[in-house]
């Protein structure tokens, strides 16, 4: 089997991996219902510390197509599994970022600590405009709606900003760090083993 051909067939271990992790998402306290926590972006910041970001971001996007494919999506355009994919690349094109320019766990942790930043603040942007009007449209209820939801869990919520500002941003913050914590101590001993199945 020739690298090539075992790098695509990592990538899709990894893509199913990633879906199957999808599957198993769950609220977490004090948070609107309707933002759940999953660590499908691991088997994606995986494949792109060994294989490279590009590998990375395949893998979020056929995690997602996997998604709609066989689960299906909320919406008629699959909102939610862009919102999962757009996340997921900021986060593994920052983390890469750092990574790449020296592999050691410092530089992973650093770089996983700024792409959560960075991916809270636009992930943060795009809810706001894009996303959140994204479910109302195909879904046919109004922000109001989804506001309304939120305040059951957090009585500061009042507003799509305040959404943002006291749901998703927190929400996001916390996804990244948790990650992370996940991430660094698994990282070294998973890609050493990862490595030299590809190069087997």
């Amino acid at each position: 089997m020739n690298t090539s051909l075992k790098k695509l067939v990592l990538i899709s271990l990894l893509s199913t991996l990633g879906f199957l992790i999808m599957l198993i998402a769950f609220p977490i306290p004090l948070f609107p219902v309707f933002l759940t926590m999953d660590f499908s972006d691991l088997p994606a910041l995986i494949g792109a510390l060994i294989l490279g970001p590009g590998a990375g971001i395949a893998i979020e996007a056929i995690k997602n197509i996997l998604h709609v494919l066989l689960t299906g999506s909320l919406t008629v355009v699959p909102v939610g599994e862009f919102a999962n994919f757009a996340a997921g690349s900021i986060f593994i094109l920052v983390t890469c970022a750092f990574y790449r320019r020296k592999s050691t766990a410092r530089s992973l942790l650093f770089g996983m600590l700024s792409a959560t930043l960075i991916m809270t603040v636009i992930m943060s942007v795009l809810n706001y405009y894009l996303i959140f009007p994204g479910y109302a449209l195909f879904l046919g209820f109004s922000i109001d709606a989804t506001v309304g939801m939120a305040q059951a869990a957090n009585r500061s919520i009042h507003s799509l900003l305040t959404l943002i500002v006291y749901g998703v941003m927190p929400f996001n913050l916390l996804k990244g760090v948790v990650l992370t914590l996940i991430m660094i101590p698994v990282s070294a001993r998973l890609k050493k083993f990862i490595q030299k199945r590809v190069a087997a």
